[in-house]
């Protein structure tokens, strides 16, 4: 099929419609920029779920130093610190700078900030909207003062399906809509795609999320990193529902206990207890379900009849699953939900291959490194747009366009491998069920079927954790259960990938001769 060439001047392309894609765009203003989005605004992206807030040093007793302390605790050794002091600082000013735009954060009685505590946070710094509907109401307001903004060229229904490359840098991006395929000419590309969860069976993100501009980006030629680091939130709401309602980490902030089905509180002993860091708890309450038990977060005692005011969202999910927190235990499990790893990105977002540019959970800045501080996601996002948005702003607006493509992948479709990646990249791996699993993706991968391109970022991820032999953050292996004394960042492209995929293939058919 032959795409049908929009000219668009050479505006700047931002590949995904969340808080990272919303704020680059917004950011760019008065400079033209072209704004893809798979579904209407507001839609289906990752960001809708955000409960917990963002976290920003804006309390009186709280300081960025204390704020970077923290980050850099829970990233087990792997931060960039000098990015992550940089995104701290710059917090404060983009709490403002939201508020200006119309967010209506949550204030106290006297009109101060209302600030909730979580995980591994040594203060109450977590700013947060309408109880726990922060990344909704986030959303709420971008996309209103988006609509309103002339120069922000919006094409929704549109999926980047693959991006043009040409003498090592991005010429183009081929999209699909429901008039068939696009080709839209432009040198500038923004990867705001958000992240991998829906990779796995059970997960908090919504299922489309495959690691979209992941695959973008390997394609391309980018530098990934760290792949092998999937944050599982401890307490997902264990129904059938998928996704999976988010209990959020703040409802531990206000008291909540964790209990087996007999009412045993298993993190007692357990420095932080409740509010552990999130790979510590999650890992804890993995091996509570794996012995046969139930868990239940208790919010009872601390919040009862008050937890429908402070968490309305979470109460409403409660109430569907015929649970009423306020005198019931809420049964919870971990789930797949967030990406540490991602396109290995500079200071301004750039990627290895020119013209590629990536913002939020789909780029890695080294500011969570194996483990992510709580409410950093959002706080990384708001951050760091700014960021990119003035790089992309800087870049000369030139283009060409080349020979195109005649086809492009199908619609992509992760189902047929959640059991597979959920058993082999869970919350425990083990260099058997990599190795297993690395064998059957890599013919998915290069099949050209719908499971290619899901099955492509699983192999890498694959490949990344087979590849670090230890434990750290989020990365625990059964086989490896110690911790290397020097910290060392991943990094792997798609042609290094396979590389050592075929390689590992052959050793396996080798040994079995």
């Amino acid at each position: 099929m032959t795409p049908d060439i929009h000219d668009i001047g050479g505006a700047p392309v931002i590949v995904g419609a969340g808080i990272a894609g919303l704020m680059t765009a917004l950011h760019l203003a008065p400079h033209p920029v072209v704004l893809l989005s798979s579904t209407p605004l507001g839609t289906e992206a990752s960001s809708t779920l955000a409960q917990g807030g963002l976290a920003a040093s804006v309390g009186p007793d709280d300081s960025t130093d204390l704020h970077l302390t923290d980050t850099l605790a829970a990233g087990d050794g792997l931060c960039n610190e000098a990015m992550a002091r940089r995104v701290v600082e710059a917090l404060p000013r983009a709490v403002d700078h939201l508020i200006r735009l119309g967010v209506p954060f949550d204030c106290t009685f006297n009109g101060t900030l209302r600030l909730g505590l979580e995980a591994a946070h040594s203060r109450r710094r977590i700013v947060h909207a309408a109880g726990d509907a922060t990344g909704r109401e986030l959303l709420r307001v971008l996309v209103a003062v988006v609509r309103r903004t002339p120069s922000i060229i919006i094409m929704e229904g549109m999926t980047a399906r693959r991006l043009v490359v040409a003498e090592g840098g991005i010429v183009g991006v081929l999209a699909v809509g429901c008039d068939g395929v696009v080709a839209l000419p432009t040198r500038r590309v923004v990867l705001a795609t958000g992240g991998i969860g829906g990779l796995f069976r059970d997960t908090t993100n919504p299922l489309a999320s495959f690691g979209h501009g992941l695959a973008l980006a390997a394609c391309a030629g980018a530098e990934l990193a760290n792949l092998e680091f999937v944050q599982f939130h401890p307490t997902a709401l264990d129904t059938a529902r998928r996704p999976m309602p988010l209990v959020s980490e703040a409802v531990r902030g206000e008291g909540a206990l964790l209990v087996d089905e007999h009412g045993h509180r298993f993190l007692a002993d357990t420095p932080g207890a409740e509010l552990a860091a999130r790979d510590v708890v999650a890992r804890a309450i993995s091996d509570q379900l794996a012995a046969g038990h139930r868990v239940f977060l208790d919010a009872r005692n601390c919040l009862g009849a008050r937890f429908a005011k402070r968490f309305p969202v979470i109460e409403a999910a409660c109430r569907q699953a015929g649970i009423d927190p306020a005198v019931d235990p809420i049964p919870v499990r971990p789930a797949a939900h967030y990406h540490m790893g991602g396109v290995a990105v500079d200071v301004e977002g750039r990627s290895s291959v020119p013209g590629l540019w990536a913002c939020g959970e789909v780029a890695c800045t080294g500011l969570h490194g194996a483990n992510r501080l709580a409410s950093n996601s959002l706080a990384e996002a708001v951050a760091t747009s700014a960021w990119v948005a003035t790089s992309v702003a800087g870049t000369c607006m030139g283009w060409q366009w080349p020979r195109l493509p005649t086809m492009v992948p199908l619609r992509p479709d992760p189902s047929p491998i959640r059991q597979l990646v959920s058993d082999a990249l869970g919350i425990i791996r083990n260099g058997k069920a990599l190795a297993n699993a690395v064998e059957t993706l890599l013919p998915i991968a290069v099949g050209g079927k719908a499971a290619a391109d899901p099955a492509l970022v699983a192999l890498l991820m694959a490949i990344a954790a087979l590849r670090r032999e230890e434990s750290r953050g989020s990365h625990s292996r059964s086989d490896f259960t110690g911790r290397d004394a020097v910290a060392l960042p991943s990094r792997l492209t798609l042609c290094t990938g396979f590389e050592n995929a075929v390689a590992l293939s052959w050793q396996t058919s080798e040994r079995s001769c």
